[in-house]
């Protein structure tokens, strides 16, 4: 009777503790077929035997970050850190979770950090640099955002961003040139309309300008600061358009139509 409790109670621990034990690729499969949750409870499974598995880890960072659960997510990447002082997806990690947090200066310094760590991650580059815009600093972020064009030319995005980059810093011929590339990627994109026909028509290229304000205007009518913005580059051309397009504008409430309105009481 002894023998046979004292090996029951043997095999029950071996079946508690099998059942502590996790698979890893289990776990990632759960993590890549976006099922966090369950993803979770297997990495903890792989950490109760291993609480130094980078890999279980960063992916359970990972799980905890797409469920918003971000306090248990950084918890993960700074014992990373801790463990793996240069580990650029754990800095990266960091810095995502400040951005969404719009705790701007914390993202970028961290993404500054992933990016020293891993300087060919397209993804810590592009998020860095639009970290960098929004806190002022146009030009790092140019030179960032041309590294993400020689990682991977025929990407879209960093034409836009260095596009608005630019014309932050006040280079309208950069900015004309960065949104023609972008929109050779993606000829629909309004904002990138918008900003290419701002540019031009602060140097001067109205008929260009007016063109990219109609591409805006006839996706979206009731963008009024394209409307505003094309009345006042027909202003000279088109009168009597013009006043009647900046009275709409105004009549909505827009800003730069109302402070242009006594243009058109002074010519009639």
């Amino acid at each position: 009777m002894f023998r046979f409790h004292a090996v029951h109670s043997c095999i029950s621990l071996i079946l508690v503790f099998s059942s502590c034990i996790g698979n890893f690729r289990d776990a990632e499969n759960l993590y890549k077929n976006g099922q966090y949750e369950r993803a979770i409870k297997e990495f903890n499974k792989v950490l109760f035997i291993s609480g130094t598995d980078i890999k279980a880890l960063h992916l359970r960072a990972r799980s905890y970050e797409e469920l918003g659960n971000y306090t248990k997510a950084l918890a993960d990447y700074r014992k990373i850190l801790v463990l793996h002082p240069d580990h650029a997806q754990a800095y990266a990690g960091i810095g995502k979770i400040a951005w969404e947090q719009k705790d701007l200066k914390t993202a970028e310094k961290n993404l500054l950090l992933a990016a020293m760590h891993d300087p060919k991650d397209f993804d810590i580059l592009l998020l860095l640099a639009r970290s960098m815009i929004k806190n002022g600093r146009y030009t790092s972020a140019v030179e960032f955002l041309e590294e993400t064009i020689r990682l991977q030319p025929e990407a879209s995005m960093p034409h836009f961003y260095k596009g608005i980059a630019m014309a932050y810093s006040g280079d309208g011929l950069g900015t004309i040139v960065s949104f023609n590339k972008y929109l050779e990627i993606e000829p629909d994109n309004l904002t990138a309309h918008y900003n290419r026909g701002f540019a031009l028509m602060k140097l001067g290229y109205k008929e260009w300008a007016i063109e990219d304000f109609d591409q805006v205007l006839e996706k979206n009518p009731k963008h009024y600061d394209a409307l505003a913005r094309r009345a006042l580059c027909l202003m000279d051309k088109n009168p009597r358009q013009a006043c009647f397009d900046l009275e709409t504008a105004a009549m909505h409430g827009n800003r730069l139509a109302k402070a242009n309105l006594p243009r058109c009481n002074a010519g009639r």
